[in-house]
């Protein structure tokens, strides 16, 4: 099993100068490793390719389309999509490759499960934290037919076959879509999937590029597109 680490960027340079030398010492653990960007302009790209990191400049914004091109480039078995924030152990990048080894086809790193952490776990509220469970409760009712229920269905860092990718056969236009898509589509294609449990931190620098409320209506638009797929 060959296996593909893909860095998915859009200024992220200070999470790139923090997670890039961490990735360096392990990337002998990795087949390929490369970078998709989405247009950034504060010297990520450049930042890479200093690094010798190769960079594939995505043709259509979007973090589906990222996620689809990324897909496209990779020349092993199976990617990892990994946003360099400085909010994940990039150690965790090691855990993939053993569970796709074991037949998995889908793997999520997540954040809400017994022995992860979430940024919100401080807090005493934690709308994040709770639209993604809620999410997930969602999408089991609604699609799941006796596969392992995931519960951190928008969590970027995950990982897939390419032949699970192509069975999922994902097709939804919107943006910001692909992570909750995945999941649908793998309980629907009924691809053997897993979670394993990560800890999330706080964001390095720069703000999030997935803002909540017009994030959180264009996934509930699409499970409503889903249903009549």
């Amino acid at each position: 099993m060959k296996v593909s680490l893909c860095l998915l960027t859009f200024n992220e340079l200070e999470g790139c100068k923090f997670d890039l030398p961490k990735i360096k010492k392990i990337s002998k653990n990795f087949d390929e490793i490369y970078a998709v960007d989405g247009g950034s302009s504060d010297g990520t790209v450049e930042f890479l390719k200093t690094n010798l990191v190769p960079v594939y400049n995505q043709p259509v914004k979007g973090l589906n389309q990222a996620c689809h091109y990324a897909v496209e480039k990779c020349k092993t078995d199976a990617i990892i999509f990994f946003h360099p924030k400085g909010t994940i152990p990039v150690k965790d990048t090691l855990r993939f490759k053993p569970l796709f080894e074991n037949g998995y086809d889908f793997v999520i790193g997540s954040r809400v499960i017994k022995g992860a952490r979430n940024d919100e776990d401080s807090k005493f509220f934690k709308p994040r934290k709770w639209f993604v469970i809620f999410l997930a409760i969602i999408a089991t009712v609604l699609f799941n037919r006796g596969n392992r229920v995931l519960w951190d269905v928008l969590h970027g860092f995950r990982g897939v076959t390419k032949k699970g990718y192509k069975k999922m056969d994902l097709k939804d236009k919107g943006k910001v879509t692909i992570d909750i898509e995945m999941v649908v589509r793998s309980y629907k294609k009924n691809i053997k999937s897993i979670e394993f449990p990560t800890k999330e931190r706080a964001r390095l620098a720069g703000v999030t590029h997935f803002k909540a409320w017009p994030t959180g209506k264009e996934i509930i638009k699409y499970i409503f597109r889903e249903i009549n797929r």
